[in-house]
C-alpha cells in the first residue's frame, strides 16, 4: 500500500540484512521497480545479499560492519571507529583486513580502549579468527556464535574475502526459527515453519500442512488392525491380554520417542553422527534393559494383584500369564528404544532430515512391531 518513494525511503534506512530480507519477500515487479530509485551503493548491496540461497550464512549476514587497515595505532583506530560508528550495526568487533579484504585478525573495542594509544593494532589484534562461508548452513553459523559466545561471526566468500558478518541477535533469530522447524517436523507438520504465524494462517493452510503425514501414517496404521485380527483367537482365549494393549502401545511410543528425541537433538548439535551408531546403540541398549526391567516388574505386579477377576483357561496359572505379559512388554521397550535411535541415525546417513523422518514414522512402526512382539511372545511362552 506504500508509494514507491516511501518504500525506497524505508529500505534506505534499514540495516542491510533486514533490507535484503524484506526485498526478497516483495513481489518481483515491485522489487525491480524500486531498485532504480535507490542509491547505487544500496542497490548493489541489496542485489548481492539477495543472491544467496535461503538458509545459508550469506542469506542472513549483514554488510554493515567495521574494518581497519593494518598499521594503525590504537588511538587512530578509535578515531576511525568514532567516524564510522553511526552507520555500523556493531563496532565492538573490528576486522583488520588487507587490500584484498582478507582477514588478518580482529580487535575488540575493549582491546583498543585499554591499550596504550600508540600501540599498533597489529600487536593488539587476535590473529585466530573463527569464520563462516557464504554457502554454510545458517544453523551451523548460529551454533558457532552460541557455542563460542561470539558477538559476531565474519563470513567469507570463495576467494577468502570478508563480505559480511552474522551478529548475535540474528543468531538468536536463526536458532529460534530452526527450533520451531524441528518442533513442527516432530509432529509431522509440513509447510514453511515460520515463527508467530499460527493466527495468521487460514484453516485451509493449517489443514494442508497437517493432512499429508496424518493420512500416510493412518494408512500404515491399518497394519496394526490386521495384526490384531490375525491374533483374534488368542484374544478371545485370553481376554486379559487386551487389557495391556494400551499400556504396550503407550510405553513403546514413550520410550521410542525419548530415544529418538535425544538422538535428533544430538545430531542437530553435531554432538554425534552416523559413524557413532554402534556406540549409541550400545548406550541405548543398556538404558532400554533397565527400563524394560522396571516396567516388566510393574506389569507383573499389575497382573498378579489386579488380574484375578479376569477369565483364564484352567490349564494356565495367573503367574504364567503375568510372566508372559511382563517379558513381552520388556522386549517391546528394548525394540522401541533401539528403533527410536536407529530411525534418525538412518535418516542422517542418507542425508534426510532426522526430525522429519524419525518422530512421525516412529509411533506407527513401534505400534506394528509392538503388537507382533506382544502376541508372538505370549504364544511362545504359553506354548499355544
Amino acid at each position: 500500500t506504500l508509494r514507491r518513494d516511501e518504500i525506497v525511503k524505508l529500505l534506505t534506512h534499514m540495516s542491510p540484512d533486514d533490507r535484503a530480507d524484506l526485498f526478497k519477500h516483495m513481489p518481483e515487479e515491485l522489487g525491480e521497480s524500486i531498485l532504480p530509485a535507490m542509491a547505487h551503493v544500496e542497490r548493489e548491496d541489496i542485489r548481492r545479499l539477495s543472491s544467496y540461497e535461503e538458509g545459508t550464512a550469506g542469506a542472513v549476514m549483514t554488510s554493515d560492519y567495521a574494518t581497519l587497515p593494518p598499521g594503525l595505532t590504537a588511538q587512530q583506530a578509535i578515531d576511525h571507529l568514532r567516524q564510522v560508528a553511526p552507520n555500523k550495526e556493531t563496532i565492538y568487533y573490528s576486522y583488520v583486513i588487507d587490500e584484498y579484504r582478507h582477514i588478518l585478525g580482529f580487535v575488540s573495542l575493549k582491546d583498543l580502549i585499554v591499550s596504550h594509544k600508540d600501540s599498533l593494532i597489529d600487536d593488539i589484534m587476535n590473529a585466530e579468527v573463527i569464520t563462516a562461508r557464504v554457502g554454510d548452513d545458517q544453523e551451523d553459523a548460529a551454533r558457532n556464535i552460541q557455542k563460542l559466545d561470539l558477538i559476531a561471526l565474519p563470513v567469507l566468500n570463495e576467494q577468502d574475502a570478508l563480505v559480511g558478518i552474522i551478529t548475535h541477535d540474528d543468531a538468536i533469530d536463526i536458532i529460534t526459527q530452526e527450533h520451531t522447524e524441528d518442533m513442527e517436523k516432530f509432529m509431522a507438520i509440513s509447510g514453511s515453519h515460520e515463527d508467530a504465524v499460527y493466527m495468521k494462517m487460514t484453516i485451509l493452510n493449517h489443514f494442508r500442512n497437517r493432512a499429508p503425514w496424518v493420512v500416510v501414517l493412518a494408512i500404515f496404521g491399518l497394519f496394526s488392525g490386521f495384526i490384531v485380527q490375525n491374533f483374534e483367537g488368542l484374544l478371545m482365549q485370553f481376554a486379559i491380554l487386551s487389557v495391556f494393549m494400551p499400556m504396550l502401545a503407550g510405553t513403546g511410543g514413550n520410550t521410542g520417542s525419548q530415544s529418538a528425541t535425544l538422538v535428533v537433538r544430538a545430531l542437530a548439535l553435531k554432538e554425534i553422527c552416523a559413524r557413532d551408531t554402534i556406540r549409541i546403540l550400545s548406550k541405548e541398549l543398556g538404558i532400554a534393559f533397565l527400563l524394560a526391567t522396571l516396567l516388566g516388574l510393574l506389569a507383573y505386579g499389575r497382573v498378579i494383584f489386579f488380574g484375578a477377576g479376569s477369565y483364564i483357561p484352567p490349564q494356565y496359572g495367573l503367574s504364567q500369564i503375568a510372566m508372559a505379559i511382563s517379558i513381552a512388554l520388556g522386549l517391546q521397550v528394548v525394540s522401541s528404544t533401539l528403533i527410536g535411535a536407529l530411525l534418525p541415525l538412518g535418516a542422517s546417513k542418507f542425508k534426510l532430515d532426522p526430525a522429519l523422518v524419525a518422530i512421525p514414522a516412529l509411533t506407527t512402526i513401534v505400534d506394528i512391531t509392538g503388537l507382533v512382539i506382544y502376541f508372538t511372545t505370549v504364544k511362545l511362552l504359553l506354548n499355544i
